[in-house]
């Protein structure tokens, strides 16, 4: 029976992921599942799984310093929200790359090359990660939001907002503590937030994916999130229901 280890941080994604290898996949054994770079390195070690699924980013160490640091074992597949890493990943030999979140189209592609290289080496990364670590990793350019409250200006760490909301000219921004406003625009603000903490729900609503609850269907089969220091509910539109298919 095959066997992975998956890496991912984020326990919502960690569970899509889980849930459609589980689709497309039935006989492949989840032995180990890592929140962070170190825990991945250990348990990879320990378990000695066929297959890991790594997060290009995670605390404590990246996927590409885990893949480094456990060439010659497991076939490597990246998981990312970025284009470039996991195509560049892809081209240059890795086994393959999921993007987030992940397609049962993508995912069936990616089972089937695995199936067809089990039982051979894993392919030499070496050189791709060492360009790759010499990059700038993508990330959020977006640590703190200044917004309005009344007449006072609030600082708002980028962890402690729940939810952005479009509202006419303005965004709201939804913390555990009350609400603030900003006059960026929705559509410029996802540009500049985190697409791995942070997905676009609405047209105009972004949720910090930390800050679900809950995930239910409504009367029309659409996702409704439920969330943990609000009593409101968010309604993910049709546009964005497949995000939270496995779910």
């Amino acid at each position: 029976m095959p066997t992975a280890l998956i890496a991912e941080d984020e326990p919502m994604l960690k569970a899509q992921l889980k849930a459609r290898l589980a689709e497309a996949w039935p006989e492949l054994a989840i032995v180990a599942e890592a929140e962070n770079g170190e825990e991945a390195v250990m348990l990879a070690k320990e378990e000695q799984p066929d297959v890991a699924f790594l997060d290009i980013r995670m605390p404590l160490l990246t996927g590409l310093d885990v893949a480094k640091a456990i060439a010659g074992g497991p076939h490597v597949v990246f998981v990312t929200a970025y284009d470039e890493y996991a195509v560049e990943a892809f081209e240059e030999g890795a086994v393959d790359y999921l993007l987030k979140p992940p397609t049962p189209e993508r995912i069936a592609k990616v089972v089937a090359r695995l199936k067809a290289r089990l039982g051979t080496p894993p392919a030499d990364l070496a050189a791709l990660l060492a360009r790759l670590a010499a990059r700038e990793v993508p990330g959020a350019t977006l640590k703190w939001v200044r917004a309005s409250l009344g007449n006072a200006m609030r600082m708002i760490a980028i962890d402690d907002v729940l939810y952005f909301q479009s509202e006419d000219k303005y965004t709201k921004v939804v913390t555990a503590d009350g609400d603030a406003l900003i006059r960026k625009p929705i559509k410029e603000l996802y540009d500049e937030i985190d697409h791995e903490q942070f997905w676009q729900v609405h047209r105009g609503t972004i949720v910090n994916l930390r800050a679900i609850a809950k995930v239910e269907r409504d009367w029309r089969d659409q996702p409704l999130l439920t969330l943990k220091d609000r009593s409101e509910k968010l309604t993910v539109s049709r546009t964005f229901a497949h995000l939270f298919k496995a779910m």
